[in-house]
Order: C-alpha cells, then sequence, then structure tokens
C-alpha cells in the first residue's frame, strides 16, 4: 500500500497510463478522455468494481483529469500561436450549459452498459470520417453564432456521455468546416477545460449518493487515480502538442483515427460482454 492506500501496481499502471494519454492529449487535442475511458474501465473491473460502475467511475474520472490535461496542452498550443479564440468564444457557451446538464442530469440515468456501446459506436464514427478523409467544400466556413452555440451544445452532451474533452467531434467538425488539423487540434484543447469543469461539477452533483466503488472514491471520482493521472498527463502533454506541430498532416489524421478504432473496439467488447 501507498500514502495514496493503493498498491503500487496500481500506481504504475496510473502512470504509465497518464504519461501516455497525457502525450497524445498534446499530439491529437483530446483531452485524453478517450484513451483514458477503455484502460481506466479495464483497471477498475479487474479490482472488482462491478461492470456498471466501472464505466461510471471511468467516465468521470477521465473528464475531470482533463482539466489538468488541457491547460497543460492549452499551454503548448497557445505559444505556438495555434488556437482560434474566436472559434472557442463562439463554442464555449454550449458547450458548458450542455455538458453541466448533461453530468448532473441524463449521466446518473443511463446505464453504464449503454454508455459503453454508445462510446464504441460514436468513436467508431469518428474515425471512419477522419480515415476517409473526405475534402470539405472549398467555400466551406465555420457557421456563425447561432450555429457554434447548436454545435458547442452538441459537443458538450456528447462529451459529458463518454468521458471526452470534445476532439472527437469538435476536430473533424472543424477540419469539415476547412480550419486547418493543426489549428483544429490546438482550438479542441482550449474548449476541453470548460467541457471538463462543467461536466466534472455535474457528475458530482449527480453521483453525491452513489456508494464509494473502492477506496478513495468520491462518488463517481475515483480520486487516487485522478491525482496520479494528472500529475503523469500534465508532465507529457506538452511533448506531445510539440510532436504535433512537426508531424505531417496526413500522418496525424490517419493515427488519430486508427488510435480510436482502438478504443472503440475495446468499448463495444465490454459493453456487449457486461
Amino acid at each position: 500500500m501507498t500514502a495514496l492506500g493503493i498498491e503500487w501496481q496500481l500506481v504504475a499502471e496510473l502512470l504509465a497510463l497518464g504519461c501516455c494519454t497525457g502525450f497524445l492529449a498534446g499530439l491529437l487535442g483530446v483531452g485524453g478522455g478517450m484513451m483514458l475511458v477503455p484502460f481506466l474501465t479495464l483497471i477498475l473491473s479487474h479490482r472488482g468494481v462491478a461492470p456498471e460502475l466501472a464505466v461510471k467511475m471511468a467516465i468521470a474520472t477521465a473528464m475531470a483529469t482533463i482539466l489538468f490535461t488541457s491547460m497543460s496542452s492549452l499551454r503548448a498550443h497557445h505559444r505556438l500561436g495555434a488556437v482560434r479564440w474566436d472559434l472557442v468564444r463562439g463554442l464555449a457557451p454550449g458547450i458548458v450549459a450542455l455538458s453541466l446538464a448533461t453530468g448532473a442530469l441524463l449521466f446518473p440515468l443511463v446505464k453504464g452498459q449503454w454508455l459503453s456501446l454508445f462510446f464504441a459506436v460514436f468513436v467508431g464514427f469518428s474515425a471512419t470520417q477522419m480515415l476517409l478523409d473526405k475534402k470539405p467544400a472549398a467555400g466551406r466556413q465555420m457557421p456563425g453564432l447561432a450555429g457554434r452555440l447548436g454545435a458547442g451544445a452538441l459537443i458538450g452532451t456528447l462529451s459529458g456521455l463518454v468521458g471526452a474533452g470534445g476532439a472527437f467531434i469538435s476536430v473533424p467538425f472543424m477540419t469539415w468546416c476547412n480550419v486547418p488539423i493543426r489549428n483544429a487540434v490546438a482550438t479542441s484543447a482550449a474548449l476541453g477545460f470548460p467541457i471538463a469543469l462543467a461536466s466534472t461539477v455535474g457528475n458530482l452533483v449527480g453521483g453525491w449518493h452513489q456508494a464509494p466503488g473502492l477506496p478513495g472514491a468520491f462518488g463517481y471520482l475515483y480520486l487516487p487515480a485522478l491525482a496520479l493521472l494528472a500529475l503523469a498527463s500534465v508532465l507529457m502533454a506538452p511533448l506531445g502538442a510539440k510532436a504535433a506541430h512537426r508531424m505531417n498532416r496526413e500522418h496525424l489524421k490517419r493515427f488519430f483515427a486508427l488510435l480510436l478504432y482502438g478504443l472503440a473496439g475495446y468499448m463495444l467488447y465490454h459493453g456487449l460482454v457486461n
């Protein structure tokens, strides 16, 4: 056991996971949530947490971790001048409102099995869109204020349900509107913080009466994992952000898509067998 009340093997697993997801968060602008949810679900299930609760704890803890990874990744992207702050201002209000509502009202009501399947289907769809790399119409631009508020609301709802920072929909959406991939990734990193903050507050409200699944859990949040993942991922996110600006655009999109397929496959399996 350690000072956090968990065994050293679990500490090592969480630190390694945090390093990998932190690097990928900076590289892809995804906040790390999509990588964290499948692996945290696996880790928690192996520690005896019921499958139904393991998925919800993984989603809530992953979302809280994005509070830290998004800030670290954002600083690196901002220094490189890649963040489109005009897009952040248009998308953030809808994101905050719906992320909060989803975490507080909808998340506690949805069965963990359905969350797993929803995660798998939607992430797989996003990967396919990215891999096909359909070229947007040359004249297409980001929508006006009303359209951005609506897009933010959709991003906030879906992100709150699957525990991701929104890049799985915001990056394809922005590239579809002819925002360059590097700007889309950097802007998605900026959007990760309001998504994570609103969803975490909502999850705390929604999980207030949830009995702890493990020692150190508070509602749906597993606090020891949050601390370790945040520490490791914050250190690695700037390295991933720097790598994103050196990688070929097509390689970056292909890597993103293949990674999503792998994560979707695991969550599909988890949803079907539990």
